[in-house]
């Protein structure tokens, strides 16, 4: 009972540490408010240590159960702050000194504090899971809660150079959490270094996702997540096994941070030098792009995005940014698939290094069927949609460019469809062909569990592969000696009904709201945000309030998923043991 009122209390503190730090740092306080955020986040140091000491005294046994080695290791880091409370200031200059204001120290106290708040309501969101609280709507919950805090912390008066409005703030912050890069107003010119940080992290979160990352420092930290807890976020990531969930996690996080730092320093390397900024304004470029590329969000910190001077001639700042995108966009499942065949490979040659023998064994399943058809139809869109572009656009859009400009801007343009959204050119002055390129590219969008949007190359080519057995007049749908679930192609057929369904409601109702735009440019924006992508014909501004309300909803349906939101929103029917007799249905 007193631990149970304990947790209450910490999770209640958690959320008013973070208020204060966000009330801190973006509005310019006053002495006296500074004053009582000390006291408020003092008191907030009390509650956590009483919480720590109330759950090892009295409940010691499961404490030592469910905490992991790094859970103790931040409990003996708080118990580390009470050295300063109990010992005098050292007169002696020296390390003990130093040691003691490290401790003494706001910085410490506040990240500490900050990484407890956030482990603990990250245990608490879990937790609500174990209530048989329906995973969908959980999932659609937690995006929402993110675009909401993401918009109050938009509109902080450090976070804009002249302010924004609710729509605009609400915008921007559900094109970041959602990953679109959809913008309402010139981002560049709106917001400040701190603005961008805000967006920057909305970007990360929203591209990892809210559950992944609650989970992942639920049961890293905590460990103390109930099976059926554990079953749903297996579901949620897609991992093999309950054994292999919390590895799973691990991946999805390692894979992101390593990529994008990998794709920082790239980036970094190509435009060092070259842009006119400090070695620090450099750093928070590359970091920026690289995030928002793997992220497919398509945000960028340059006027006119992409397609500013400062970046024209660096093909290699293209193509790596290009790459980003593919990898965020195939999905981490490829990506956790790609480790086990490195890890296979590199287990072969070392056993061949130690041996001299070389294990002749191939096995024949390295690749698993995910993986093949993403990577198939992957490379198809992309080598298809490059030359489609560049057939059309040489001598118009690419007019005046070198031969290899022409053909990195091609294939920068049908790598971003797919779903990041940066420009490099003008997307309202391509051709018609070109448009409709880049409104399949758009719709097709990446793979599943990745950062990318639209219906996923996944469920098309599972569509695409069914038309192809009715056609040949086959029951079964098989592809690479495998046969296609049921319930496989069930859902791949039910999410592209679902988006043309909603893709032409969205687009009938925004076409009452703004009579007077081009029914293309209107298509353009639905497809572009219900596929999470970003793209524009310079139409985003132009919006009426109620008309960028509506496309906010479209990327949020988009990010969550259209599955996913009416599995939440409709009541599921019990499964039944009787069966009806089978009709046929006249077709043609």
């Amino acid at each position: 009972m007193t631990v149970g009122v304990m947790t209450s209390i910490t999770y209640l503190a958690s959320i008013l540490l973070i208020v204060g730090v966000v009330y801190e740092h973006g509005f310019t306080i006053s002495e006296v408010e500074a004053h009582q955020l000390q006291r408020l986040y003092h008191g907030v140091w009390i509650v956590f240590l009483v919480d720590v000491t109330l759950r090892i005294l009295l409940e010691y046994k499961d404490t030592r159960r469910t905490f992991s080695k790094l859970t103790w290791i931040l409990t003996i880091l708080l118990y580390l702050t009470l050295i300063p409370v109990i010992f005098h200031r050292p007169e002696e200059e020296g390390a003990i000194l130093q040691f003691w204001e490290f401790l003494h120290g706001k910085a410490y106290h506040l990240v500490l504090l900050l990484v407890f708040s956030f482990f603990s309501l990250s245990n608490g969101l879990v937790r609500l899971l174990g209530r048989r609280t329906n995973p969908s709507l959980i999932l659609a919950a937690s995006f929402l809660i993110i675009i909401m805090i993401g918009t109050g912390l938009l509109m902080l008066p450090r976070c804009t150079v002249n302010g924004i409005s609710w729509v605009d703030s609400l915008f921007i912050s559900t094109s970041a959490v959602c990953v679109t890069g959809l913008t309402s107003v010139d981002v560049a010119s709106t917001f400040t270094p701190t603005g961008f940080v805000v967006i920057i992290l909305l970007i990360q979160i929203g591209g990892l996702g809210v559950m992944t990352l609650t989970s992942f420092f639920a049961m890293f930290f905590m460990g103390n997540t109930s099976l059926y807890n554990q079953l749903v976020v297996r579901d949620m990531v897609s991992s093999n096994s309950l054994n292999s969930l919390l590895s799973t996690l691990v991946y999805i996080l390692a894979f992101t941070l390593v990529i994008e730092g990998i794709g920082m320093l790239a980036i970094w390397g190509d435009i060092h030098g070259t842009m006119g900024m400090d070695l620090q304004e450099e750093l928070a470029f590359s970091a920026f792009h690289a995030i928002s590329a793997f992220c497919n969000a398509g945000f960028s910190t340059l006027p006119g995005n992409l397609g500013n001077p400062l970046v024209t001639g660096h093909n290699p700042f293209f193509i790596y940014i290009s790459l980003l995108i593919i990898l965020g966009g195939i999905g981490f499942p490829i990506l956790v698939n790609f480790k086990d065949i490195i890890l296979y490979h590199l287990r072969r040659l070392w056993h061949f290094l130690r041996t001299w023998h070389w294990d002749g064994k191939r096995f024949y399943h390295l690749y698993n069927l995910n993986t093949k058809i993403v990577l198939i139809v992957t490379f198809l869109l992309l080598v298809l949609g490059t030359v489609g572009i560049a057939v059309f656009e040489w001598n118009a859009a690419f007019a005046g460019m070198s031969v290899a400009d022409k053909w990195t801007q091609a294939f920068f343009n049908a790598t971003c469809p797919r779903t990041a959204g940066f420009t490099s050119v003008d997307l309202a002055g391509l051709g018609v062909q070109t448009l409709l390129i880049y409104l399949f590219l758009m719709w097709v969008g990446g793979g599943s569990q990745s950062t990318a949007g639209g219906i996923k190359v996944n469920a098309f080519a599972v569509v695409v592969l069914n038309l192809v057995a009715v056609l040949r007049g086959t029951e079964r749908v098989e592809v690479f000696g495998r046969e296609l679930s049921h319930d496989s192609i069930r859902r791949s057929n039910a999410t592209v009904v679902m988006s043309f369904g909603v893709l032409l409601l969205f687009i009938f109702i925004i076409s009452i709201l703004e009579p007077g735009t081009s029914l293309l440019a209107i298509t353009f924006e639905c497809v572009s945000a219900l596929s999470t992508v970003g793209s524009s014909l310079n139409l985003t501004p132009r919006l009426g309030d109620d008309s960028k309300l509506l496309v906010a909803l479209l990327m949020f349906v988009g990010r969550v998923g259209l599955i996913t939101l009416m599995l939440g929103i409709i009541k599921q029917k019990k499964h039944t043991k009787y069966q009806y007799p089978s009709g046929q249905i006249i077709i043609n």
